[in-house]
């Protein structure tokens, strides 16, 4: 089955994977480090004054001048102003770079998300998959800023602590600075948890997007079968479950801070007691105490904010996570490693004893296939619904590919071509017509990128579209709607057939596509389909039998695979199971 990867990931493995899109933008970081080294300098100074200006008051109050003063104020004013030079980089460029990585993860996201085979799309919801590449990567933005420079800080500021505190008195450092693990202990496994229900969070956001997708794009269906109070359950259903989860992170949250105000009290009493006895011996004296008790709040302030980080540190390795798994989902249709770009003369298309199963289910659905489409022959699938028709042709572009047996292209096997060229030869026209939300041009030049207006009309002429493309408000620059829910199936299915006319490939596929017309729609419709398919290799699938008596040659598939073959007048002849179909007689009633 193909599904999204969801597997276990570690912290480390995802920010070693990490690292390339952020060592990409190495001179930035390296420089948001810079800056964030030099906003840690008002924090490390400050308790060296406040104890150089205590100590001198108690100790020698004739040194203490207005002079001194003036300078250690200069001092401090001087640093504040890098400080905030520093802070204003960090602050700009730090979140750019941000944004640089996550556009990256996007786009890479993208990418392999187009090279994905129809099997992953049928087993994934595309709610989640959005998710995935939207709201979970803007994490990532914060998460590349801000990891490399809290922890940068936060390395900075307890080292240089540590080294400054050990000159004043090493034991009363040493006492300190003991707390600090059983705080990163209790930090580490909160955090375990707190990763966990941040994902769990990120699954059911999915969850949420993919239903309120569903019912919105269904939301004519919902009106009609004034199904509005099941679609609110639903939705409400999903939001309970949303709020729970969200309940139980924030409770999470609430442990996690709780742990660490504790642990900050905690210092603050150790540093008071033993600092309070190391005055009372002589050990230390005010001015070292006062440094301490400054450098104390600063390491507590830093520890803290690496605690509160870890909230969003969670949340950026969840989004890294979440990336990843999509980047690890295999792409079961690529190309083969020597793969040639096929040459297409006339078309001939050979299905050398295929047998196909779908690798979700492994539903068997054709067996032993052999079937010979000639070079510019027009030739109509025809069958019972589940018969594998629409499987077929499918495998004719590797939207799937066989289970056993080889499909040929003038002698080529589709395996060994390269996708692109394989399927810049194949047009498809469904019944199923998807327009892109934006203008008509725009949906027919995709079959052509780059194609001059001129080239737009002519293959709408063609198409019989023209007509009415040009009785709408603006022309070929009207907006179609999303989906072209603006227009009616025939106007789509025209423009579908334009879009065609305008790739001009070798080989043609038609999937069902009158059945969803109306008489009148049909008509035109097949007079579109007629011009389109000639000079071209044509393989027809359809319901409407009245709309493929012309074809060359008529194959009827069945459980069995090829039942019957021959023109329109062979089969009916034959009184078999076109004859039945033909003359909409159930086979209940045949066999009667």
């Amino acid at each position: 089955m193909n599904q999204t990867v969801n597997r276990n990931y570690s912290a480390k493995e995802l920010i070693r994977r990490f690292l390339p899109y952020l060592m990409k933008y190495r001179k930035l970081l390296f420089f948001d480090l810079f800056c964030a080294s030099l906003t840690t300098l008002c924090d490390i100074v400050l308790p060296r004054i406040m104890s150089t200006l205590t100590n001198t008051a108690m100790y020698e109050p004739a040194a203490l001048t207005v002079g001194l003063i003036g300078k250690l104020a200069a001092l401090y004013v001087v640093l504040r102003l890098v400080d905030a030079a520093a802070y204003y980089y960090m602050c700009s460029q730090g979140h750019i770079m941000g944004v640089y990585i996550e556009t990256d993860m996007r786009t890479d996201a993208f990418a392999h998300l187009e090279t994905l085979s129809d099997s992953y799309y049928a087993n994934n919801k595309i709610g989640q998959i959005m998710g995935r590449i939207t709201n979970d990567l803007f994490d990532v933005t914060e998460f590349a800023h801000h990891c490399p420079e809290e922890f940068f800080i936060a390395a900075i500021k307890i080292s240089v602590s540590f080294v400054i505190l050990s000159f004043s008195s090493l034991p009363l450092t040493l006492i300190i600075f003991a707390c600090i693990p059983f705080m990163m202990y209790f930090s580490i496994k909160l955090n375990h948890a707190f990763r966990s229900a941040t994902k769990a969070q990120r699954v059911q956001i999915g969850e949420l997007n993919a239903q309120v997708e569903d019912s919105l794009l269904g939301q004519r269906v919902v009106k009609a079968f004034t199904a509005e109070e099941m679609e609110m359950e639903k939705f409400a259903s999903g939001n309970q479950v949303m709020k729970e989860l969200k309940k139980k992170r924030y409770k999470i949250m609430a442990v996690f801070n709780l742990s660490t105000r504790l642990f900050d009290g905690l210092m603050y009493v150790v540093t008071i007691i033993a600092g309070g006895l190391f005055m009372v011996h002589g050990k230390i004296s005010a001015g070292d105490m006062v440094a301490y008790m400054l450098y104390v709040t600063t390491l507590i302030a830093t520890v803290r904010r690496i605690v509160e980080f870890s909230e969003q540190f969670q949340m950026g390795i969840t989004g890294i996570e979440r990336f990843f798994e999509i980047m690890d989902t295999p792409s079961d249709i690529t190309d083969s490693p020597d793969a040639k770009d096929i040459v297409v003369d006339g078309g001939n298309i050979t299905f050398d004893h295929v047998t196909f199963e779908y690798p979700d289910d492994h539903n068997r659905v054709l067996h032993e296939i052999c079937l010979d489409i000639h070079a510019g022959e027009n030739l109509a699938l025809v069958g019972e619904s589940g018969g594998g028709k629409t499987t077929l042709s499918s495998l004719i572009p590797r939207f799937y590919d066989t289970t056993e047996g080889r499909i040929l292209i003038d002698g080529q096997d589709v395996r060994d071509v390269t996708l692109k060229s394989l399927r810049s030869n194949i047009g498809i026209v469904q019944q199923d017509v998807y327009l892109f939300s934006g203008t008509v041009y725009d949906n027919i030049a995709y079959g052509k990128p780059g194609a001059t207006m001129e080239e737009v009309v002519h293959a709408a002429k063609l198409a019989g579209a023209d007509e009415f493309i040009m009785q709408l408000p603006e022309g070929y620059h009207s907006y179609v709607g999303e989906r072209g829910i603006k227009l009616s199936g025939g106007q789509k299915q025209r423009i579908s057939i334009a879009r065609v006319f305008l790739k001009n490939p070798k080989i043609l596929l038609l999937d069902e596509a009158t059945s969803a017309l109306d008489n009148e729609s049909e008509l035109l419709i097949e007079e579109s389909l007629k011009e389109l398919s000639q000079g071209r290799t044509t393989l027809t699938i359809a319901h409407r039998l009245t709309t493929i008596r012309h074809a060359d040659r008529i194959v009827v598939l069945g459980k069995n695979g090829i039942e019957e073959e021959g023109n329109h007048e062979q089969l009916l002849e034959k009184k078999g199971i076109y004859y039945r179909l033909w003359n909409g007689i159930s086979k209940q009633e045949m066999d009667a």
